[in-house]
């Protein structure tokens, strides 16, 4: 059996963005580096026969990055975005099936940032990125990179602007399957801080140009989706359940006025969005558009996913089958009747998978065979209750070889990022601090899903809503009591990590109790007020943190809910990681805490990544944050 070295983390490869061909015969697919080895990443295309009849065949070099793939209408060649021309920066390009050289099929300045292959076979909707002359002097919000909507014509290579839009950025768009109308869906502004609150729905006739606007969305939507009902078409989206941003992902639906039976083309009103997943004790994570039936959806369902057929008669969604562990990407054919998704158990990394949705799925790709040859920790599903008699679930990984008749262990905690995210039984192993890297140690890892987190409902995803490190809290740290008193856990040997929300929830504990004998914050919140100030997501951060800086004098509620206001407790020695250009979460969020443990004393080490963002890309530094984080849980 092979040793874990880090460098069998992050010199693999994972399989993203699956697209099915019209024809169902076919899934195209990127493969990326895990690791980057340069200024830039790398990704290739890569085609399997859905049903496993042929070893997948690698379609692009990879030595750009190659991604999204999109197939034409009549399956015969594909579509995909890459920075071949110029690094960093996307054109549309084409390429037969039976493979040779892809055709570059644009050049704009700013690149584009999404497009569609439209029914025609003709016309491509492409959203470029227009990207203002620059200056020396930057005036806030005049030089942001809009995303506006062009129709590329494949016979004659021009495009021409779609307009009605009113200079909204354009997020996404999706075609009415019979060669129809398209929707899109856009914002006022491309930052999330104006955009995410300010989602409006289009349907534009491309014959005449007519814009019909379908009213605002709720927040944060995505994935636009036609369907037919007896009363005509609908178009149905993916949203943050209102009041927002917290309370975890809904389906909304709205009807398209003007397209029932006796309707003329451009009657009637727009009718409400309504949430069609109200009341659902499981949270939807993507839809499919499917010809000539409802649309499909993913849903994250506890520690699992299913797949859901939309009944028109409700409306709701009914439960077609269920995946073991994650699955995620969901892609159907034209007609509904094969499906693919990227998906993972808890010692199959993740990996292609199709077939029909009510199921067998079966893997099609096979990104790390090497991963084969290690003896890998046990993963068992936990179930137990938090403080109030709420149901929980997650994950405990021992090391290999190991039972809980051979504990207790030194316990190493290990919170989810979003809050709305969760640890479904899936393969733990990642560059960031991941179960598998510390159980192959030696080292019992304790994987919990507090409420916040996806895959239980609006309600439970609600919960931390102005109010993180609450009841979360508290949620976790039952299980850790659990899992002591079970004989896993050594008390006096307890440790806690995690990156982004679970790095606030790793600086939150060791204000909290001194029960941790070491802690890693990976780019972690310290002062939810600072994050309002100067993150991306601007305001909605409040919905967390519960209040913004502006509202007084104070205190605040987010003062109540950041680390920061319990520095002087700390005790635990700290491991902060951050990447230098964080947009997500500020690097300045580290440096704060960094002072006041310093402040205070405190032994702690705080470790700057240059030139990364939320998450550590370059392979060096993957390399680095792994060894790191072990060594500080020995010490």
């Amino acid at each position: 059996m092979s040793e874990v070295i880090p460098r069998l983390i992050v010199d693999g490869a994972v399989p993203l963005q699956p697209a099915i061909s019209p024809d169902g015969r076919r899934v195209a697919y990127t493969v990326t580096t895990i690791g980057r080895k340069g200024e830039h990443p790398s990704g290739a295309i890569w085609v399997a026969t859905t049903d496993g009849s042929a070893s997948p065949r690698k379609l692009t070099a990879g030595t750009a990055k190659d991604f999204l793939p999109l197939w034409a209408p009549d399956s015969a060649s594909l579509f995909f975005g890459s920075d071949r021309m110029r690094r960093g920066t996307a054109q549309l390009h084409r390429i037969p099936l039976d493979g040779g050289e892809a055709e570059a099929l644009t050049a704009w300045e700013g690149g584009i940032s999404g497009y569609l292959p439209l029914a025609c076979g003709r016309l491509v909707a492409v959203v470029v990125t227009d990207r203002p002359a620059g200056e020396d002097v930057m005036v806030w919000g005049e030089q942001v990179p809009y995303g506006r909507l062009r129709l590329l014509d494949l016979d004659t290579g021009r495009s021409r602007a779609v307009d009605g839009l009113d200079g909204r950025h354009v997020v996404e768009v999706a075609q009415r399957p019979d060669g129809g109308p398209l929707a899109v869906l856009s914002r006022a502004a491309p930052d999330l801080d104006t955009g995410l609150f300010t989602g409006e729905l289009h349907v534009i006739d491309l014959e005449t140009g007519d814009v019909r606007e379908l009213g605002g969305t709720a927040p944060d939507a995505s994935t636009p989706t036609w369907w037919n009902a007896d009363d005509g078409w609908h178009l149905c989206y993916l949203a943050t359940t209102p009041p927002g941003p917290v309370g975890g992902r809904a389906v909304f639906d709205v009807t398209v006025p003007g397209t029932g039976p006796t309707s003329g083309p451009t009657s009637g009103p727009v009718g409400e969005h309504r949430n069609l997943t109200l009341g659902m004790t499981v949270c939807p994570s993507g839809l499919a558009q499917v010809a000539d039936g409802p649309p499909l959806a993913l849903f994250a369902d506890g520690l699992d996913t299913a797949v859901h057929r939309l009944d028109p008669g409700t409306p709701g969604f009914r439960q077609v089958s269920s995946v073991r562990g994650f699955a995620g990407l969901l892609t159907v054919s034209r007609s509904g009747e094969v499906a693919a998704v990227v998906a993972s158990t808890s010692y199959e990394p993740m990996n292609v998978h199709a077939g029909p949705p009510a199921g067998p799925l079966i893997r099609l790709s096979d990104t790390r065979p090497e991963l084969r040859r290690v003896r890998w920790g046990s993963q068992e599903r936990l179930s137990y209750q938090a403080s109030d008699g709420l149901d929980l679930d997650g994950l405990l990984l021992l090391p290999p070889g190991r039972t809980r008749r051979d504990g207790p262990f030194p316990l190493v905690t290990l919170v989810h990022g979003g809050p709305y995210a969760r640890h479904a039984d899936q393969f733990m192993l990642a560059p960031i601090p991941s179960g598998q890297w510390l159980a192959t140690a030696g080292y019992a890892v304790f994987l919990p899903n507090p409420r916040g987190g996806q895959g239980h409902g609006h309600d439970f995803a609600a919960a931390v809503a102005g109010a993180v490190g609450m009841e979360e809290w508290t949620d976790i740290l039952s299980g850790i009591d659990l899992l002591i008193s079970g004989g896993v856990a050594d008390p006096d040997r307890l440790g806690i990590g995690g990156w982004s929300h679970g790095g606030f929830m790793a600086a939150w504990a060791v204000g909290q109790t001194g029960r941790f004998k070491a802690a890693v914050m990976g780019a972690g919140i310290s002062d939810w007020g600072m994050l309002v100030a100067t993150g991306e997501g601007g305001t909605t951060e409040a919905g967390l943190g519960g209040s913004c800086g502006w509202e007084g004098a104070g205190p605040h509620p987010h003062d109540r809910v950041s680390p920061i206001s319990y520095a002087s407790r700390i005790r635990t020695p700290v491991l902060i990681l951050h990447g230098e250009d964080d947009t997500n979460v500020p690097l300045g969020q580290s440096v704060y805490f960094h002072r006041a443990l310093r402040r205070f004393g405190v032994e702690h080490q705080f470790v700057v990544y240059p030139g990364e963002g939320h998450s550590i890309q370059d392979r060096d530094h993957q390399l680095d944050l792994l060894r790191r984080t072990r060594a500080w849980f020995d010490r």
